[in-house]
């Protein structure tokens, strides 16, 4: 019996594993890191491309304090070349920050929700004739 429990075991995290989806990278913004710890939510996601604009709105979540979460993206943003343009807290709207950089701009948008944490990305970039960034 306990063989048959622990085979069981073994397939049921084998399955789990199988199933756990991987991470996302859009090739538009790769400038943009996403801090360990969240996940991207397709579901609530949008991403518009034209031959113009680039844009997306991006929705992350996960189980990390919104605090960190906060210094992570400064930080890693930062060292990618975006500008800070302004940071707002509010206690029941969460932090927003706001960035810039050459034909770019992104909003971040970290708050708690019942369950998860969650992680709010709006990005927009302008993109020359050739579908490079400008």
């Amino acid at each position: 019996m306990r063989r048959i429990f622990a085979l069981l075991l073994c397939l049921l995290a084998a399955t789990a594993c199988a199933s756990t989806p991987t991470r996302v990278q859009r090739s538009e913004f790769e400038d943009i890191t996403v801090p360990k710890g969240l996940t991207l939510d397709l579901n609530k996601s949008t991403i518009i491309e034209s031959p113009a604009v680039k844009a997306a709105r991006l929705f992350y979540k996960g189980r990390v304090e919104i605090e960190s979460l906060a210094v992570a993206f400064r930080t890693s943003l930062e060292a990618n070349g975006w500008r800070n343009i302004s940071a707002t807290t509010a206690s029941d709207k969460g932090i927003t920050q706001t960035y810039e950089k050459t034909g770019s701009s992104l909003q971040v948008l970290i708050y708690e929700g019942w369950w998860y944490t969650w992680v709010e990305m709006s990005a927009t970039r302008a993109v020359s004739p050739n579908g490079q960034p400008k």
